[in-house]
């Protein structure tokens, strides 16, 4: 029998019920600050104290997260997420840059395992090398000004057939083997985004501004290169990120247009419209792997469960505690995530399904991150379980793959099995282009931090049109082709997050190629890799995995290369 209880981890330094308002917080940071500290195991107990009262703030904190972005309208909500960022967060920034400091000038900071802490070490001295006081109250505004894009996109709906839809559900009539049907549902989701372009626009314009002073602040001549650092880029540079894009545009974009042709050809069509690109050349309706949000739910237990028992039971944990809130309706913020509770060790699963088979990617996509959280659980320090996306996104991308073997769970027939494993296929290649353009996107936004939103909309055009566009024709479609870009949440809510998604996607492909050789030992590979958290550099994990950390042109040609023979064999 599973235990279904998520046992309560007791604290060994906080009182167990303490209620996060500063001025509970203020004396247990000040004896932190204050505490003498004699010998190298007074250090790690310190440190582990540390981590305790980070665990429990982090917690605190992604509850308010989850339950804003569960129900974007409730003000109660919005409120109670805005007093963490405006009360608590400010407050503890300038003591967290003192406690850093404090660990540190430590004189027994040499007689710790230097292996064991390295990645920790190195991460805290760059915390200290970029901190600015000046920063915090800016910081705090832009955590309460990007969260205006999860109200604005959490209130759009669209009418069609006289029934109202969320932009995730109205997307499924894009799907629809009628072409009219199709042009429909597209122009009228786009006509909806572009009612609210400008307010979108005005809102970005702030968010560049502040994030570009947050930059001068603290000596950098622009914010890329200020979050370079910030998000603690060691292993590559912004023009490693260049000559990555350029790669995958001499590699994954003629792939792709050649797809594209047969798409074309298939449909009968002469050019590909934007409405063309998600429909089945099959001709037959769109996938249906899941019935409603429970269904996707227990289908993906059993999916879980039959790569290997243990991971099915770290789902149904989550879902006999009430840790998943997977449909989409309206007010609900848009996207998909997973939350670790950093002290109770398990994670939420956020996402907005409406039955459609890129609902099934999002969940065993989410589910591989789950997986990360649980694994990390019982680390010794809570920064060991902050992973770099470079390594969280491996662990979720490769769950896509690797599930696919279990995909029969999801579909009785063989026929929409094998289509949905070249649906799945096909995206992952279509996923490299657009993380190049996204990121190229924003290396120009903030490296170009005094242009307009019309030199930004002409700068979206040129960058998109460079990766394939979408191998569509947009003639006529001049305004909704340079307001795509509103689409990715990432650019509002977490600036330079996504060139991961594309380096991830690289690795999680060399995963399931070691998988489809031999699935026991890549699988065992792929969870050690996953257990070690951020306890050793992203090149360690990635061999630890049994695959490379390259993101080279040669390596995107062999993974590509891999990906487009195993689509061939498919038929």
């Amino acid at each position: 029998m599973i235990n279904l209880t998520i046992p309560k981890k007791r604290r060994a330094y906080l009182p167990q019920d303490l209620e996060m308002k500063w001025d509970n917080l203020q004396p247990i940071l000040n004896e932190l600050l204050s505490r003498d500290i004699g010998n190298v195991q007074e250090l790690e107990k310190w440190l582990k104290d540390k981590s305790e009262m980070e665990a429990a703030l982090e917690e605190d904190f992604a509850w308010r997260y989850i339950r804003m972005s569960c129900d974007t309208g409730n003000e109660q909500l919005v409120k109670d997420f805005q007093y963490f960022a405006t009360e608590i967060e400010p407050k503890i920034s300038p003591i967290a840059n003192q406690l850093n400091q404090k660990f540190n000038d430590s004189s027994f900071i040499d007689e710790l395992d230097q292996e064991k802490y390295f990645v920790f070490m190195r991460s805290v001295r760059k915390a200290i090398e970029i901190y600015r006081e000046e920063n915090v109250e800016l910081l705090t505004k832009l955590q309460i000004t990007q969260q205006k894009y999860q109200s604005t996109t959490g209130a759009m709906s669209v009418m069609i057939d006289d029934q109202e839809y969320t932009l995730e559900q109205a997307a499924n009539f894009i799907k629809d083997t009628d072409r009219s049907v199709r042009e429909h549902a597209w122009t009228t989701i786009q006509q909806r985004r572009l009612v609210d372009k400008d307010d979108l626009n005005i809102l970005f314009d702030e968010l560049i501004a502040m994030r570009h002073q947050v930059a001068l602040n603290a000596g950098f001549e622009n914010y890329r290169d200020y979050m370079f650092q910030a998000l603690g880029r060691f292993d590559y540079t912004p023009q490693d990120c260049y000559q990555f894009h350029e790669a995958i545009e001499k590699q994954i974009v003629p792939i792709l247009k050649e797809q594209a042709d047969k798409r074309a050809e298939l449909l009968g069509i002469d050019q590909l419209k934007p409405w063309d690109l998600d429909v089945s050349t099959t001709g037959k309706a769109a996938l249906k792997p899941f019935k409603n949000g429970q269904d996707l739910i227990d289908k993906s237990i059993d999916c879980f469960s039959a790569i290997d028992p243990k991971l099915g039971e770290m789902l149904t944990i989550m879902k006999a505690n009430n840790l998943f809130d997977v449909e989409s309706r309206k007010g609900k913020a848009p996207g998909g995530y997973n939350y670790p509770l950093a002290e109770t060790g398990a994670p939420f699963i956020f996402m907005n399904s409406a039955n459609s088979l890129r609902d099934l990617t999002t969940m065993v996509h989410e589910g591989g991150h789950a997986i990360h959280t649980f694994l990390t659980a019982d680390l010794e320090l809570n920064d060991f379980k902050h992973c770099p996306s470079e390594v969280a996104e491996l662990a979720s991308m490769s769950m896509e793959l690797i599930s696919m073997d279990n995909w029969g769970i999801y579909f009785d027939n063989k026929e929409d099995l094998i289509r949905a494993k070249k649906e799945q296929l096909a995206d992952v290649l279509k996923t490299m282009p657009w993380v190049a353009v996204i990121d190229h996107f924003q290396h120009w936004i903030y490296t170009n931090p005094d242009h307009n939103a019309a030199d930004r909309e002409e700068a979206f055009k040129q960058i998109y049109t460079r990766f394939g566009a979408g191998f569509a024709n947009w003639d006529g479609l001049e305004h909704e082709f340079g307001n795509i870009w509103q689409k990715q949440l990432h650019l509002f809510e977490v600036p330079f997050y996504y060139i991961e998604y594309a380096i991830a996607q690289l690795g999680a492909i060399a995963i399931w190629k070691n998988y489809k050789e031999n699935p026991e030992q890549a699988l065992k590979q792929y969870l050690a890799a996953l257990s070690l958290g951020y306890s050793k550099p992203i090149n360690e994990i990635y061999e630890t995995a049994g695959i490379k950390f390259d993101f080279s042109l040669s390596y995107i040609q062999e993974l590509a290369s891999f990906v487009k023979d195993e689509l061939n064999k498919l038929g």
